[in-house]
């Protein structure tokens, strides 16, 4: 990727894809900050608190903790279980999950010590979904696309999958709080300290964020009595060195998945597929980068305004694909509906005919877990 004197704006979306306009607004918006070379859409780019979800930016000498947002270090771990697709028992496995909201009682500084991460004022939370989009769910293989590629994932035939979509929780809050007490929404000059500081923090952050993924799976698979094993993780809210090897050049990625760590999940909702696809690391164009979802439709606010004549919370705990879900907290219950999303089919087609992957399979919810508690 080039200098230019003026940051390129793209947009990796058809013409059928429905993309709001308040998100292009922001999306332009921030190519405009200071040291902006790209800013790059995805399918499911929708608007956020200043600066869209679903994008890629590249910036040059600066950094700009607000792109990563709070929820540093959050993205999608897949694993391996012994659970078989036949005999499914979802009663009874929902059952057996309990209340993963509360904390974990082993010890998590241990934990994060075995994986040489630093231990932080937020370790109670260690092994908690959070809120919002987050969640576990067991998935099973709908139909494999690229045979080759999904055999070298090194998944059991006939076993279920362990999908898990989580960040550092209030550890990254308190980093972007810290951040914008004393520079607002301002960048950093990324050759300054500051900027050091600030991605010292940020890689804790990133690391707890995958900690926090594998106790999840941990506490999931313990409580259904199997056996997991890790297949990948990538994380899709960071900041990292450009991939072109430009000095003091950083790519940005908010709700963004990585092309260049190798396979990827990118989810739909819990009604819906979601998609195991082969990215191309080449395409500097798209800013190295995948959609990591569907991407919202409605707004949190007015999903349950839109939905509750039409369904009540009981007809939400089954999906249109036979699933089960788990949340007793009935405003998110209508907020994650998967109506409240856009089609992933029509997202991950964008991504395929833009050249930027190939599909390797589509897997199919079984049991997603939100949360037990209730408002």
């Amino acid at each position: 990727m080039e200098a230019q004197d003026r940051p390129a704006v793209r947009i990796v979306a058809s013409p059928k894809t429905w993309i709001e306009g308040e998100a292009v607004q922001q999306l332009e918006r921030t190519a405009t900050l200071p040291g902006m070379i790209a800013a790059v859409g995805m399918p499911d780019l929708h608007p956020g608190k200043g600066s869209p979800i679903g994008a890629a930016f590249v910036s040059e000498g600066r950094i700009y903790p607000h792109l990563v947002g709070n929820d540093i270090g959050c993205g999608m771990a897949l694993w391996s279980t012994e659970l078989p697709q036949r005999k499914q028992k979802l009663e009874r496995w929902a059952d057996r999950l309990g209340d993963l909201d509360r904390p974990w009682e082993g010890d998590p500084r241990e934990f994060l010590a075995e994986r040489t991460v630093a231990a932080t004022d937020h370790d109670a939370s260690l092994g908690t979904i959070g809120g919002g989009n987050h969640f576990a769910e067991l998935q099973q293989v709908d139909a494999i696309e690229d045979p080759e590629a999904w055999a070298s994932l090194g998944i059991p035939t006939g076993a279920l999958v362990l999908l898990v979509h989580s960040g550092s929780r209030g550890l990254g809050e308190a980093i972007l709080r810290a951040h914008v007490d004393r520079f607002a929404a301002a960048g950093l000059d990324s050759a300054g300290e500051d900027a050091r500081e600030y991605l010292r923090a940020h890689d804790g952050a990133v690391a707890w964020a995958q900690a926090n993924r594998a106790l999840i799976a941990r506490r999931f698979a313990d409580a259904l009595g199997t056996a997991i094993a890790p297949v990948l993780d990538v994380c899709h809210n960071a900041v990292v060195p450009c991939p072109d090897g430009a000095p003091q050049r950083w790519l940005h990625r908010k709700g963004a998945a990585p092309s260049t760590a190798g396979i990827v999940v990118i989810p739909g909702s819990r009604g819906t597929l979601s998609y195991v696809v082969k990215p191309d690391p080449s395409r500097a164009e798209a800013g190295w980068s995948l959609a990591h979802g569907a991407g919202r439709k409605w707004r949190r606010g007015n999903v349950k305004e839109r939905l509750q004549d039409r369904y009540r919370p009981d007809d939400l705990v089954r999906t249109p694909l036979g699933g089960r879900v788990i949340c007793e907290d009935r405003e998110l219950l209508y907020e994650e509906a998967p109506e409240a999303y856009k089609k992933i089919d029509t997202v991950v087609g964008d991504l395929v005919a833009a050249g930027l992957c190939t599909v390797v399979a589509t897997l199919r919810p079984v049991l997603t877990y939100k949360t037990r508690s209730r408002r």
